[in-house]
Order: structure tokens, then sequence, then C-alpha cells
């Protein structure tokens, strides 16, 4: 539901404050001219920006973040020909999980759009070259979900050696194993894991926390990352190969967690399997694309490789063994398990993912672009923050408004204050200078308010009530290759 915010006399104040201090001799603003979209209009002069989630319908989660600095709508499209009118022509900021496509052709059609988070760590349906030259930033949650995809991956490692999900299919078809070589034909393949090598490409974030967990196992650990300086191998107690090649020859069990690149498409394909061991393992919870699909039902089926698990897929979303898409080459590939790309999915990771992605789109609001912004992906295309005028992108009228942190779930009753700034605008201090002195937090009742600033007003006439999503009688928690690139975080996805 859209919730204007109401003005109030310490924000008029600080809008006096801010233009008194623009009128002085010498402080005239400065536009960024290298930026083809201004920044994001706020305050009391201007109606709330709006945000949308493109390709979902939950908002349950970005409404508390939200609510009090921007209108949020949802879309539930699958391109952005699905996507209402109103929202092209006035969303300043979108969230986006895996299942849509933002071309440059697609980001034209947005005509205020300042800023795209995407709902995962990969960007790869988002033209971020095209985005930065039009001065959309584009943003991911690259620390969302390690530990689930790193244990997804380690469960899966561990299937294909002790061969537990076939053994299991076996017993709730109803086969009796009733002596040994009948139990030897069953767990044909089984294999033990101490003095195995698990070769890891891409040691980022989840890359490092598989290492770890298999090192516990037995596994000899090796990994090819040549974006890593000297020396994280003895940090970490791993060993640490120069080329794709050698680390292929080298591991028992091959595992990708690194990103996907016009560089490494297709990093696992017949000229590559032929590098591997014979009877090796191969496990993928990275990005589908890294791995060439025919390449790997040939080598199933030819015993090149032992068995593979893959959670990731080329084309998504699908299943590979019915629908439309059920003439992949996979569809008849022996000793495979394929997952739905849920690795990532917990029901803690999965609120910590879009708590991290609607805090980015707040920042972007309520500070400056791209310095408030954590994880902007194209930020080269964006001068120095201090080519912007004081007070832009409302921190001028929202003060030093706390930017809700999004690394735990637990809600708390709203806040009773407000932090504002004695000093004129917000945001980062300028290259060179220290943080800009604060003053003590100023409750609403000691400015002269009885009632919290946000108020809720009916949805407006002219947006379908499709569009808007959120409970706003809820009280808001407090929320707290070339060479393959390592992958910080899981999934897109």
């Amino acid at each position: 539901m859209f919730q204007p915010v109401a003005s109030s006399p310490f924000a008029s104040s600080l809008m006096d404050k801010r233009k008194a201090n623009m009128m002085q001799p010498g402080k005239r603003p400065r536009i960024d001219s290298g930026s083809i979209r201004g920044p994001i209009p706020n305050g009391p002069m201007h109606s709330r920006p709006l945000v949308a989630l493109l390709d979902g319908r939950d908002c349950s989660v970005e409404m508390p973040i939200l609510k009090d600095v921007a209108t949020v709508a949802f879309c539930d499209a699958q391109s952005t020909s699905e996507i209402h009118e109103k929202v092209l022509n006035e969303a300043v900021g979108a969230l986006m999980w895996h299942t849509i496509q933002l071309t440059k052709e697609d980001l034209e059609k947005f005509k205020a759009l300042r800023i795209v988070v995407r709902i995962g760590s990969g960007v790869d349906n988002i033209d971020v070259k095209a985005a930065g030259e039009m001065g959309i930033a584009v943003c991911n949650v690259p620390g969302y979900g390690v530990e689930e995809v790193a244990d997804t991956t380690l469960c899966l490692i561990l299937n294909l050696y002790r061969r537990t999900y076939w053994l299991a299919n076996m017993v709730k078809e109803g086969k009796k194993i009733t002596g040994p070589e009948q139990l030897k034909d069953a767990a044909f393949g089984c294999a033990r894991i101490r003095g195995d090598t698990l070769g890891i490409v891409g040691l980022g974030r989840i890359g490092s926390a598989v290492a770890l967990r298999a090192k516990a196992f037995g596994f000899n650990v090796i990994f090819y990352d040549p974006y890593l300086p000297d020396g994280i191998e003895k940090s970490l107690g791993l060993e640490r190969v120069y080329t794709l090649q050698d680390l292929l020859f080298k591991s028992d069990c091959v595992s990708l967690h690194c990103t996907l690149n016009e560089h490494n498409h297709h990093l696992i394909n017949e000229y590559t399997i032929k590098q591997m061991r014979p009877g090796a393992f191969l496990v993928n919870t990275a990005r589908g694309g890294l791995v060439d699909e025919a390449a790997l039902a040939l080598a199933l089926k030819d015993n090149r490789i032992r068995a593979a698990a893959v959670d990731v897929h080329e084309n998504e979303p699908y299943n590979v063994f019915s629908g439309e898409n059920g003439n992949s080459p996979l569809k008849d590939a022996p000793n495979l398990i394929v997952t739905p790309h849920a690795a990532f999915y917990s029901e803690a990771a999965a609120i910590e993912l879009r708590e991290m992605a609607a805090s980015e789109v707040r920042r972007a609001i309520v500070g400056r672009i791209p310095d408030t912004l954590r994880n902007c992906v194209n930020k080269e295309y964006f001068t120095s923050s201090g080519t912007y005028p004081e007070g832009l992108n409302g921190s001028g009228y929202y003060g030093n408004l706390p930017v809700q942190q999004a690394h735990s779930t637990t809600p708390h009753d709203a806040p009773h204050s407000v932090s504002v700034t004695t000093a004129g605008g917000g945001g980062l201090p300028p290259p060179g200078q220290g943080p800009p002195q604060q003053g003590p937090p100023m409750s609403l009742a000691a400015a002269g308010l009885t009632a919290p600033i946000v108020r809720d007003l009916p949805i407006r006439a002219d947006l379908p009530k499709s569009l808007v999503r959120g409970d706003p009688a809820a009280d808001p928690p407090n929320h707290h290759p070339g060479p393959p690139k390592p992958e910080p975080s899981h999934h897109q996805d």
C-alpha cells in the first residue's frame, strides 16, 4: 500500500538549513555531468519514490525496510513486456530475482530507474555495462547463503561417493538385497573419501567454506583461482595449482564455485572433460552455463565421468526430465543427481537475502549513489560523490535516518527516536575529511510530534491494487575467464 511520508517540523528545518547552505557564496550545487540520470528525488517537495519487485509477488520482508522512504509495488512479471506502464515510467528502484532478463532494450523502457538490485549474487541476467552507461547502478547480494550452498555441495559430494541417493531409491522401489554379492552389485561405484583429492574451481566465500568442510572428511583439497593473492593457500592449509588443466588432472572430484561470464562459458566441455581423471566426479552448484550439458551427458554415458551432481542449469527454470525442455541431453544420462537450483535455500537464508537486497535499495534512496551502496558491481561508471550537491538522494531530508542492517531476522518494536545531524546534508564526507559531526538523537516527542512520520493512506486510484503489496498495519522490524573469477556467494541466484 502507498504510504506517503508526512512533513514534520524538524524535516522542514533541515530543508531550510540545506537551502541556506546552498545559497552561501561559493556554495553552489555541483551536478555530475557524466550521469545520464540524476539522483533519486525525495523529501517533502517530491512524491515518494517508487520501488518495484519485478519478478515476484511477496514483499512482506522488503516492505518494513522500505515503507517509510518509498512506495513498494510488485509486478510478478517474466519479461518487461508484462510490467505495468506506471512502473516503467516512475520506478527509481527495482528488485529482481533470476527469472527475468534486463537487456539494454529492456533497461531503456524504464524512464526513471536509478538502481537495480539483484536478489542473489549473479548478475548475468542484467546488462551491467548498458545499465552503467545509462546511469543505473546494479547491485547484488554476495554474502547470503554461504553456509547453505557449502553444505549442499558437501551433501552432493557425499552422495556421489557413497551413492546414498541411488541406494535409497532401490529400497524405495522394493529391491531386496540379501547377500554380499547383491550388495556389491547394488553399491557398485561406492568409493572411500579419505585420501582422495577434491579440486575447487574458484576459492571465494563458498569455495573456501567447501574446502574447510571437505578437509574434515579427509579430502586433500586443491584449488585454482588466478584472482587471489599468493599466500591464501597457506592460511587455509590448501594446495594451490595455477592452471585449470593441472587441477583437472589431479582431482578425483571437481567442484565449481566461480561466476559465469563471457570468458568461462562452458568451462567444462568435451575438451576439458578429457583432461579429467577417468572416473572422476563432477559437482556444479555455481552456474549452469559453466558446463556443456551435452558433453557432460556423453561423458556420463561413456563412464568417463563416474557420476555428477548439478543444482544449476543452463536454461532456468526447467525440469530436464519433462516439459518443453524434455529433450535436454541430461534427460537419459546415468549416474546423475539433479536438484532445482535450491542449494542456497533455507528459511533463514531467504529472509536474510531479501533483507540485504531491500537495505541496498534503502541506502540508494537515503544516501548517495554509488558511495553509500555496499555491493555496486558497476561503480566504475559513476564519479565520486564530491560531484553531487549536499543532501541529494534524500539525505538532506532524512538526515541520519538509520539504514536498517540486514544481518538479523529478529523483529523488534519500531524505534521511538530518529537521529538527525546538526550539520548540513548527510552521506559520506568529502575525500580527505573526517566524518561529519552529529548532534544527539532527537526523539519525535521532543520535536513536537505526537505520531510517527509514516501514516497510512489509501491506495492511489491510478495504480491497480494487484501491483501493491505489504501490510501497513504491521510494526516494521528493526533490521538490523580468461580464467574463472571466484564466486563471492551463491545464487542467481
